[in-house]
């Protein structure tokens, strides 16, 4: 603050405005800042009340500016003392002219340099009311600057308007109509899906999956729809390849295992037949039991198969009517879904599908980016030839805007009077003049200008009256 406070003295009035600027409105927000002056509150304190070298490039114009108004206001000074003793010397009337602009010229170069001053310190230390404007009501602006943007730029008419002329559908399809432009949004689609991907924890993943399925299946009853698909399976004969894939296997196998059939009727024979019938009996049981899988795998026709038909058709219906055969059904969904195995079947379910989602987004030809990439394309060209497709674009982005700016309108115009209002007012002051100041020097520039010139018309005129 002591360099700061050593660059005061620019040009007229420069000295008076330290004290001023220090007595209205930074005694309060300093102490502020030295209260919180550790951590993350002095970093801001020390951003805020810092210059960018293109801020302290202005302040140097600004004070270039000010040699320049304070020079020609010491200039006309200088020819009004010179036209008046011209004047009492015997000069002709053209010192009377002079005179007349120069004085008129003064007086328009202090009252501007008053008015400009005021705006940011008090002219010459002197507390004179509305003076020092900037700095004492540097938390008023803010609010009306909040108000201003609220009204004047985030109502749903200037919004609705500004997106409309826009036409943001159209502009977007054409981009997107681009392969380059494709490929990059793709590339950016699928950097982000990896960086989900990866923040993401597979065990909390895996816990909210596992629940989810878990409770929709217990809050859904599985019978009826069982039965549905089942029934339905039957009557196209769809279980039919079923049934000859297992008959068909039970043939093989009973062709390669015959004697593990026979020892398994031996060895359920009683101990007091002889050895020999229960070979036969084995023997003859296990060539009728060939027998009728031979032709029950040969037979469409087989009466067994019907049997099944109909054992398949009446199991659907009791699935979607039997009060007990839906309980049984309910039973034994909530026994499987509480084993441990298939719980951690279905966490690792996750871990197959973002491993799966992963590998995907980094191939540049995988599927998945093939198919993004081809989907965007297609939406390009649609939104940028199609003005029904553009419509729907404008209108959605059109709502979305309307939905943020009315819904947050305070929270944004918060963040402008709140930032305002935690700027240090000597410093914020600093800060404004030197983004505006050289153009308020012109004001004094042209004040001298205007003075003079106002000064001679009137001076003229009133020796014209006169004679």
């Amino acid at each position: 603050m002591e360099r700061t406070k050593a660059e005061l003295p620019e040009g007229a009035g420069g000295t008076g405005g330290t004290g001023g600027t220090g007595g209205s409105g930074g005694a309060g927000e300093r102490a502020g800042a030295d209260t919180g002056g550790t951590g993350a509150g002095a970093v801001r304190d020390r951003a805020m009340t810092s210059f960018s070298p293109a801020d302290e490039e202005k302040r140097r114009g600004v004070r270039r500016m000010k040699l320049t108004a304070t020079g020609l206001l010491l200039f006309v000074a200088v020819v009004y003392v010179l036209s008046e003793w011209a004047s009492h010397h015997g000069a002709g009337a053209w010192a009377g002219y002079v005179s007349a602009a120069a004085e008129a010229g003064m007086v328009g170069a202090l009252a501007d340099w008053f008015a400009v001053t005021a705006l940011f310190r008090h002219p010459l230390g002197i507390p004179i009311p509305h003076t020092a404007i900037i700095p004492r009501k540097k938390d008023q602006l803010g609010v009306s600057l909040g108000e201003f943007v609220g009204e004047n730029f985030l109502s749903e008419d200037v919004v609705r308007h500004r997106l409309r002329a826009v036409g943001i559908g159209s502009r977007l399809g054409s981009w997107l109509a681009v392969p380059e432009h494709a490929d990059r949004v793709t590339a950016e689609l699928s950097a982000a899906l990896r960086g989900a991907l990866t923040v993401l924890r597979d065990s909390d993943v895996q816990a909210v999956v596992g629940e989810a399925i878990t409770r929709r299946a217990d809050a859904q009853e599985i019978a009826p729809g069982i039965g549905k698909m089942l029934d339905r399976v039957v009557s196209d004969g769809g279980h039919k390849r079923a049934v000859d894939l297992i008959v068909s296997r039970a043939h093989d196998w009973l062709i390669l295992h015959g004697d593990s059939v026979m020892d398994a009727v031996q060895g359920g024979a009683p101990g007091w037949t002889p050895r020999f019938v229960d070979r036969k009996i084995g023997d003859r049981v296990y060539k009728e039991l060939l027998r009728f899988v031979t032709e029950m795998r040969d037979m469409p026709a087989h009466p067994a198969r019907g049997a099944l038909d109909r054992f398949l058709t009446d199991f659907a219906a009791d699935l979607q009517s039997d009060t007990e055969t839906r309980a049984r059904v309910e039973r034994l969904k909530t026994e499987v879904l509480g084993r441990g195995e298939v719980q951690d079947l279905i966490a690792s379910a996750w871990t197959a599908v973002r491993s799966m989602i992963v590998s995907a987004a980094e191939d540049e030809r995988s599927e998945l980016r093939l198919r993004v990439r081809a989907s965007l394309l297609s939406l390009g060209s649609r939104m940028a030839s199609d003005p029904k497709v553009q419509g729907k674009v404008d209108r959605w982005v059109e709502s979305a805007a309307v939905y943020v700016v009315t819904t947050y309108r305070k929270e944004i115009t918060s963040l402008i009077t709140d930032t305002v209002a935690s700027w240090d007012a000597e410093h914020t002051t600093k800060k404004i003049e030197a983004n505006i100041g050289r153009d308020l020097q012109f004001i004094r520039i042209n004040g001298t200008v205007v003075g003079s010139l106002a000064g001679l018309v009137i001076y003229t005129v009133s020796r014209i009256l006169g004679a």
